[in-house]
């Protein structure tokens, strides 16, 4: 166990010896907090019960080296905000002026003043976020992030507020965090697109107030090599709603982690992603914890994997609700269409309950294309790839649904389609 113990902390002084640590203004405390705790878990390591699913060497080695020539960035007949970062490095010159009319914006790297309402926020609910879960490099993000951005919603946001993300360097290790707080009544829509580079450390920590709304969807992809390990904290106030979707295309490691929890009455809380994986470099692993704290409260997690070639899709959900949530309504589906015999999906659903008055329920499962249903498209004329692919998006729709705005679902639908037409056969 000594040794194990040793191990860890080698592996996190290698993989940290590099990085910068800003620890001036009012982001010192909770930096130094995070280095703190992490220097008590060290990194995560393939024998955590959490990391059983996927091997976490390429997201803690101390070095990366990753092809990053093809990325993408998506929702670009969307009228947003554009906040650009390359190689983590905010670009000031392909970013849009920052000011909009109900919400602030300020770069977590100018936020250098002792008092910052983001305060409140930074570092808060990922530290809640590490129980009963410990969640290292969440942790590394809140101590070495070099920059972000802090958003305060006032009201309702006139435009979605993009994040692009563009990696130029080979090697480049980029590491943000962003803050999000919704005041009551508030309302904005946050996307993110693009590979930010080579290896990409991300926390988004939202707090959401009673009666706003939160709205986050993002494309991961299409950059083979890339290697990303991202996660949210929110926490879910009274007759409030969040709602975050993930396309992720490509990639050789992503994890995707969500924790969300549920504080106030009848809010509702829903995350959902759809995948597509192909060949044996691809890994792909949504890990989810909602938390139910409070009555008449909704959650769903959908998630959808497409994987041929020999590609891995791991899902981790739970549900914990806590005595007193009555009236809980949770829902959770994971399922994955394996295009061939090599492929695999690994799931583990879970619920806890403490709760006698309450509708929750999990489903897990993997299969092949429907026969009959392939049958009947090609009786009817359809070409074969043509009809698996029809089948194929027939099988994300679910996932798709869970995007209230029909423009972006229709911009991830189409390049989703693109990927199966590109990867046919």
């Amino acid at each position: 166990m000594m040794a194990l113990a040793q191990t860890r902390l080698d592996q996190l002084s290698a993989r940290i010896a590099g990085l910068h640590f800003p620890s001036t203004g009012w982001q010192g405390k909770a930096r130094g907090d995070a280095l703190s705790r992490l220097g008590e878990v060290g990194l995560p390591a393939a024998r955590d019960e959490y990391w059983r699913y996927t091997a976490p060497a390429k997201l803690t080695a101390a070095e990366v080296k990753a092809d990053v020539s093809k990325g993408e960035v998506a929702f670009d007949e969307t009228d947003a905000l554009r906040v650009v970062f390359v190689d983590g490095v905010f670009d000031a010159a392909a970013s849009d002026d920052l000011a909009m009319d109900g919400l602030e914006i300020v770069r977590l790297a100018d936020a250098v003043t002792d008092i910052h309402w983001a305060a409140e926020i930074y570092g808060q609910l990922e530290t809640k976020g590490q129980t009963p879960v410990v969640r290292p490099l969440a942790t590394l993000a809140t101590a070495f992030a070099t920059d972000g951005l802090l958003i305060r919603v006032t009201g309702k946001a006139t435009r979605p507020v993009h994040v692009v993300y563009i990696g130029k360097s080979d090697t480049s290790d980029a590491i943000l965090h962003h803050c999000v707080m919704l005041e009551k009544g508030a309302e904005m829509t946050l996307l993110e697109s693009g590979d930010a580079a080579a290896r990409f450390t991300s926390n988004l920590e939202v707090d959401v107030a009673e009666e706003a709304r939160f709205h986050h969807v993002r494309l991961q992809g299409r950059n083979a090599d890339r290697r990303v390990n991202t996660h949210i904290f929110a926490r879910i106030a009274e007759q409030s709603t969040f709602k975050s979707f993930t396309a992720s295309i490509n990639g050789t490691m992503t994890r995707n982690e969500a924790v969300l929890d549920i504080v106030g009455d009848d809010a509702i809380a829903h995350v959902a992603g759809a995948t597509v994986g192909d060949g044996r470099d691809f890994h792909n692993d949504d890990t989810v914890f909602i938390t139910h704290a409070a009555e008449r409260c909704e959650s769903r997690q959908v998630y959808k994997k497409v994987l041929k070639n020999g590609a891995t899709g791991v899902f981790q959900g739970k549900i914990l609700v806590k005595p007193g949530a009555q009236k809980t309504d949770g829902y959770q589906i994971s399922q994955s269409l394996l295009l061939d015999g090599d492929s695999q999906f690994l799931a583990k659903p879970e619920l806890e309950i403490y709760a006698d008055d309450v509708k929750c329920s999990h489903g897990s499962t993997s299969g092949a294309i429907d026969d009959t249903a392939l049958f009947y498209l090609r009786s009817r004329g359809v070409p074969l790839r043509r009809a698996q692919s029809l089948l194929v998006l027939a099988f994300l729709a679910e996932a798709l649904s869970e995007i209230e705005d029909e423009a972006l679902a229709e911009d991830l639908r189409l390049r989703l389609e693109d990927w199966l037409d590109r990867h046919e056969g």
